[in-house]
Order: structure tokens, then C-alpha cells, then sequence
């Protein structure tokens, strides 16, 4: 009976809680040729890997698994259960029983429809929201599938793939397509705004395929990712400047609104938030100590990041007068009749307001621009409205808002920049020559 190895960082619970959050998995020797190996996990109970040598200085990776295919964890919260549940001694001796077996999930071609599904049972795993995952899931079945779905991972190539891609820039954005019936696209629209949008909606398909087969190459399904690194988004189509409300555009649109958006729409502006991050607010974010309110939001490795917004004056008494008389727990941002705000609902609200308000092509997220915008062409400096959107440095905030600041800077300068009564001399026709200069 092989020996069980001991390993101070892997084998306790508590021990595994103090390890960094890593892509990486963390490895342990357990016999010659094989590893076993943790991955911890932003949120929720780590995972097992057996990583095998294949020879030839290769070696092959892959998730613990049950029988039927399930995603084996760790007892990191829970005891084991020798199932699905696994400490790390468990693990052990699952992994070398797996050593000569093949599961019955791994036969035959791994195929891009594979790939795919082992890519949204991981997102799943690791807690990203259901809603999310779906609607990224339909889309890949709808866009990459049909072409590639039968495509063995390991014989893609890059011609291949690039074909896909274009193609998808070559037909008009899908529209509602009564069940049973052949999709029906829209005109295709050759001017430049509209190629550039068809182009950064395939970079946005691409990337969900790219993350799918990355993810197999890190489990060790496919021993080579060569194909689909040399695939490249397409560059410059994030689209224009962000457009956003005057103030006068705002005050019309907060008008129009019926009373329980219009707390959500006052909320959008006082904050720069988001849709989702406002939906999920709690009377007990709100901190009227030190003006400020805590916002959410998750990030693209599954975990979810808190910020403290810092609010005017204006939005000091915003709030308090939202959250004054409330429990703690309350959702702060509800409809009229208590239901909280849930995902689109903010849709058709948005769109009947600005008909009244007469301002045309306007969404939700706007309200989010137009409180940045306002607060750079006011003189807040970049980092703090960085800050206050929720991003780590400026990056971000002078990617969409750069316009902006360029703007600024340009009215200070014709404010600020020294004067030295430099009067032209009508007199003088052609360049003058500077004092000293050679005739």
C-alpha cells in the first residue's frame, strides 16, 4: 500500500485557508511522476489536480473527478466525505487510483463543444452568477458551436480560427427568431460605426472561446495552446467617447422618472454606480459618519471587490433621507411594492423616462458616465474619480474619459499659462527674427 505523503501547507484546513488565492495550483510530489495539486479559489472550497508526467519532459494536469463527472473539492469547509468531498489523504489515493484509468467522460475527441462545457461548469463552480454564465452560454451556442463545436481542441489552427471570426463580422447582429425557425440577422450596415461594432461584438464571442480553451490547455485536456495565442482581437474598436447628461439633462430625466426609479436614477447620479451594484445596496452600506456608501461589484476572476464611494454633500442628505428609519439588512433600492431591482428591469423604465424627458439614446450605464464626466470637467482630479468608479489606478477612467481631461487642461492653460504682452507687430511682413539671430 503506497505511503501516504505528509505536506505541512496541503494537508489541514487551516493551513490551506493561509495560502495566496493563485491560478497556479499548489504542488506536492506524492510519487515519482505524479503531483497532486490544491488550487485555491478566490471564494468558496479549493480544488484537487493530479498533474502526470507524459514524457518527454511534458506533463499533463487535470481536475479530480468523480465517476459521473463531477468537480471534486476540497474539505475546506466541510468535512469529507470521500466523495466529493476529499481531504488531502483522500485526494492522494484518488489520484493514483486515476493514475491507469480513464474516466468515462474523457473518451473519445475533446471537441470545442466540450471544451465549452467544461469552461461554464467551471464558472459555475467557482460561484460567478448564474445569470451571467447563462447568458454568455446561450451566446456561445448560438455563435460558436455551429461552426466549431465538432472541432477537435488539439487540430485547431489559427487559419481556422480566424476564419470564424471574421465571419462573424461579415452578418448582422441576431434578431428574435420565432423557435424552429431559421435565424434571422439584421441588414448588415457598411459604414464605419457599424463595422466597428460587429467587430467588437466577435471580440467579445472570441474572448469567450479563448477563455474555454485556455481553460482546457490548464487542465490538461489539450498539451498545446500555440493555435489560438497567435489569434488576436481586433484593435481599436472599443467604440467612441463615452457620451453622458448635462446637468440640465439630468434634472429633465430625474423628472420624468415615476417615484421608485427616480430614487434609483438620483442613486446612478450622486454615485457613478452601477446598475447591479445599486440593486444589491443594503440600508447598512450607507455611512452618514463619513459620507460615504459602500458599492460592490465582481470582478473577472469570480470575486467580488467593495469600495467606498465618497459622496457630496448633495448626496449625504440623498441618502440619508432614503435610509433614515431602516433596518440595517433592508435592501436600500426598491421597487414601490418592496420587489428589489432585478437584472433588465431598469430597461423600459429608462426608455419611457427619456421620452419624456425628450433625450434620445441614453441608457442606464450612462448615468454613470455623466457623473464622471461631470466630475473631471468640474476639476476633480483623475485618481479620485478613479477611485470612487471603483478602479485601482487611472487606467480605465483615461481610456474613456481622456477627451475630457485633454478638454480641461486646455481651458486651464488658456486660464493659467503666463501672459507676457506679446503685442504682433502689423508693420512687419514674414517671420521676425529672434534678438541675436545670425543675418
Amino acid at each position: 500500500m503506497p505511503r501516504k505523503v505528509r505536506d505541512s501547507a496541503l494537508e489541514s484546513r487551516t493551513a490551506r485557508s493561509k495560502l495566496k488565492v493563485q491560478h497556479k495550483p499548489y504542488f506536492r510530489l506524492i510519487e515519482p511522476g505524479l503531483h497532486l495539486g490544491y488550487r485555491k479559489l478566490a471564494s468558496g472550497p479549493g480544488t484537487w489536480i493530479a498533474r502526470r508526467y507524459s514524457g518527454e519532459g511534458a506533463y499533463t494536469a487535470k481536475n479530480l473527478k468523480t465517476p459521473d463527472g463531477a468537480l471534486v473539492i476540497a474539505d475546506d469547509f466541510v468535512d469529507a466525505d470521500g466523495k466529493h468531498v476529499l481531504s488531502f489523504a483522500q485526494a492522494q489515493a484518488m489520484a493514483r487510483q486515476a493514475r491507469d484509468e480513464r474516466s468515462p467522460v474523457a473518451k473519445g475527441p475533446y471537441t470545442v463543444r466540450r471544451a465549452l462545457q467544461d469552461y461554464f461548469a467551471f464558472l459555475r463552480h467557482e460561484g460567478r452568477p448564474e445569470h451571467l454564465v447563462a447568458q454568455t452560454e446561450q451566446q456561445a451556442s448560438a455563435l460558436i458551436v455551429p461552426k466549431l463545436g465538432d472541432a477537435e481542441v488539439s487540430a485547431l489552427t489559427s487559419k481556422q480560427l480566424h476564419s470564424w471570426r471574421d465571419g462573424l463580422v461579415k452578418v448582422g447582429a441576431r434578431v428574435r427568431t420565432k423557435k424552429g425557425e431559421i435565424q434571422q440577422y439584421r441588414e448588415v450596415d457598411d459604414d464605419e460605426d457599424a463595422l466597428r461594432a460587429r467587430r467588437a461584438s466577435a471580440n467579445r464571442v472570441w474572448t469567450t472561446l479563448r477563455a474555454a480553451l485556455n481553460h482546457a490547455f490548464d487542465e490538461g485536456d489539450v498539451t498545446s495552446d500555440r493555435e489560438w495565442r497567435k489569434v488576436k482581437p481586433f484593435k481599436g474598436v472599443d467604440g467612441k467617447c463615452p457620451t453622458f447628461l448635462s446637468v440640465d439633462e439630468a434634472k429633465r430625466l430625474i423628472n420624468a422618472c415615476d417615484g421608485d426609479f427616480r430614487t434609483l436614477v438620483q442613486a446612478a447620479l450622486q454615485t457613478g454606480g452601477r446598475y447591479g451594484s445599486l440593486a444589491r445596496l443594503r440600508v447598512r452600506d450607507f455611512h452618514s459618519l463619513t459620507g460615504t456608501i459602500d458599492l460592490s461589484t465582481r470582478k473577472g476572476d469570480g470575486s467580488e471587490k467593495t469600495f467606498s464611494v465618497i459622496l457630496s454633500e448633495e448626496g449625504l442628505q440623498f441618502f440619508r433621507h432614503v435610509c433614515t428609519g431602516r433596518g440595517g439588512q433592508e435592501l436600500m433600492l426598491t421597487k414601490d411594492n418592496g420587489s428589489p431591482w432585478e437584472k433588465g428591469h431598469q430597461i423600459r423604465p429608462m426608455e419611457d423616462a427619456c421620452k419624456r424627458a425628450k433625450i434620445a439614446d441614453v441608457n442606464f450605464n450612462q448615468l454613470r458616465h455623466t457623473w464622471a464626466s461631470l466630475a473631471l470637467m468640474n476639476g476633480t482630479p483623475l485618481l479620485v474619480v478613479a477611485e470612487n468608479l471603483g478602479h485601482s489606478d487611472t487606467r480605465m477612467v483615461e481610456r474613456h474619459y481622456g477627451h475630457i481631461t485633454r478638454e480641461y487642461a486646455k481651458d486651464r492653460i488658456q486660464e493659467g499659462a503666463p501672459r507676457f504682452g506679446f503685442m504682433p507687430d502689423k508693420k512687419v511682413v514674414g517671420p521676425v527674427l529672434s534678438l541675436g539671430a545670425r543675418q
